[in-house]
């Protein structure tokens, strides 16, 4: 696992893009290609070996993880945004939001538009709408070759400011995209999903990730080589890991080692909550970083204070060993 796994980031052209006209979105597959290789090939297996450089060329130092930027993410969309409803004006809000940040990182940003059906955000009665899966691609993105996403759920349920559910994700993914455009080898497509919260019991959840997995194309199954949603991941002192019940462990398997190098404290096991599993259910390669449980979950009270930047820290160490095979610092 030793090549640099990918810039992440830039959405949303401009500020504007959000309140535009929805982009008209592809049109999902009739069908859903067989998956022909159910294993996760490590990130250094996936792309080409990258020269050594010599004294005269070598690299620059990449920037290093910010946990006080990140924090000040969770702050803008926690207190600055606050509830992002994935139907409602907040949540375009927040795009607009990072969609500057993100293009001046160098990406190419498109909205993916979908339908939200109407139902309960968590006691609260909410109407069918649109909501959109905000996705940047890297310059040399190719979808005919190896690439992998990195993804956070921009909303929220209907009454919570939701800074650690998950504006501690986003923050974490928007961090990345900063340090890692500076080093990297296989493409990372980045996506911040609409609609992962639920509108009910049930399946009535994960509406964006769902969407954006029924979208691609069989080039673009065939060629990904990992997904990592990052989902509540400011609370606790050990990095929790999952991947889907009954499901294949490479990847999680993969994070955890990265966890060993970096030093960083991990957990793992079994969980379906989150946009992976949209994912692994269509036999691609995905797992969940974050989910310790807090007291002010899903409620008014999941504000900034609940999240603690040296988690956001720990989780930002584990995921640059894991992109680019050297533990930051070395």
């Amino acid at each position: 696992m030793r090549a640099a796994l990918a810039c992440l980031a830039a959405l949303l052209a401009t500020a504007a893009a959000c309140t535009a006209e929805p982009v008209a979105p592809r049109t999902p597959p009739a069908t859903t290609p067989p998956a022909t290789d159910r294993s996760t090939p490590s990130i250094a297996s996936a792309s080409d070996p990258v020269p050594t450089p010599g004294p005269s060329d070598a690299p620059a130092p990449a920037p290093r993880f910010d946990e006080d930027r990140a924090i000040r993410t969770v702050q803008e969309l926690a207190v600055g945004v606050g509830p992002r409803l994935a139907t409602g004006r907040r949540f375009l809000a927040a795009g607009a939001l990072l969609g500057p940040r993100l293009v001046s990182y160098g990406y190419n940003p498109r909205r993916q538009v979908f339908a939200v059906p109407g139902g309960d955000s968590w006691g609260v009665p909410v109407h069918p709408g649109r909501s959109f899966n905000l996705v940047a691609t890297p310059p040399d993105y190719d979808p005919v070759r190896p690439y992998a996403i990195l993804g956070a759920h921009l909303d929220t349920i209907a009454v919570s400011p939701g800074a650690e559910d998950n504006a501690s994700g986003v923050a974490v993914l928007m961090e990345l995209a900063r340090v890692l455009r500076a080093d990297s080898a296989l493409p990372i497509v980045l996506v911040l999903f609409g609609g992962e919260e639920p509108r009910g019991p049930g399946d009535l959840h994960h509406f964006g990730s769902q969407y954006y997995v029924a979208s691609m194309t069989a080039q673009e199954r065939r060629h990904l080589v990992a997904m990592v949603s990052l989902d509540r991941v400011g609370v606790g002192r050990t990095v929790p890991l999952y991947a889907i019940d009954g499901g294949p462990t490479d990847l999680r398997d993969q994070l955890e080692r990265a966890g060993e190098q970096a030093g960083v404290p991990t957990v793992v096991g079994t969980n379906t909550g989150s946009d992976h599993e949209s994912f692994a259910d269509a036999g691609l390669p995905a797992a969940r970083v974050g989910g310790t449980s807090y007291a002010a979950y899903h409620s008014a009270d999941d504000v900034p204070g609940v999240v603690d930047r040296t988690q956001l820290a720990r989780v930002g160490r584990l995921l640059l060993t894991w992109a680019t095979g050297r533990t930051p610092g070395r």
